[in-house]
């Protein structure tokens, strides 16, 4: 009769065989898991840069009201969300929204932090090399020290 068990040594080798595949699986996880952020974040860099050009768009279609000295972009990510009065039709008292929400920045891990603080703001006045916050909302970055898949800084996209 034989035994049914397993022997020292074949233990030992399924237990090294699992752990070189839980090697080699980890990483590929890893990345995948850092593949499917980095999509959140270019989704929500879009989301947002589209809701910051519609703002401008409708200042210079004078359906927001705004002084010539402004820069024709929002103070701050909110007013996308919470919206502006429409100047077209000012009997309705309707506002114009461009954003449902902020998106957080998927690359924050802050959970305590606003969702628009989650982000960097760029003003109209500051330089694409070096963005600094200002009296509007020209851009937004993600200000993660990380650097994508690609090679390039996520503060970059």
């Amino acid at each position: 009769m034989q035994n049914k068990g397993f022997t020292l040594i074949e233990l030992v080798i399924t237990v090294a065989i699992i752990g070189l595949l839980a090697m080699v699986t980890l990483p590929m996880a890893e990345v995948a898991v850092q593949r499917s952020k980095e999509h959140e974040l270019r989704l929500a860099l879009r989301e947002i840069r589209a809701g910051l050009d519609e703002y401008k768009r409708a200042v210079d279609e004078k359906r927001i009201i705004q002084s010539v000295e402004k820069s024709g972009y929002p103070e701050s990510l909110r007013e996308l969300v919470d919206g502006m009065p429409d100047a077209s039709n000012p009997e309705s008292q309707s506002k114009i929204f461009f954003l449902r929400r902020i998106p957080r920045d998927p690359m924050d891990t802050d959970s305590n932090k606003p969702d628009e603080d989650t982000w960097g703001k760029r003003s109209y006045q500051s330089s694409a090399d070096a963005p600094e916050e200002g009296g509007d909302v020209f851009d937004v970055y993600s200000m993660s020290p990380g650097v994508g898949l690609n090679g390039i800084p996520y503060k970059s996209w």
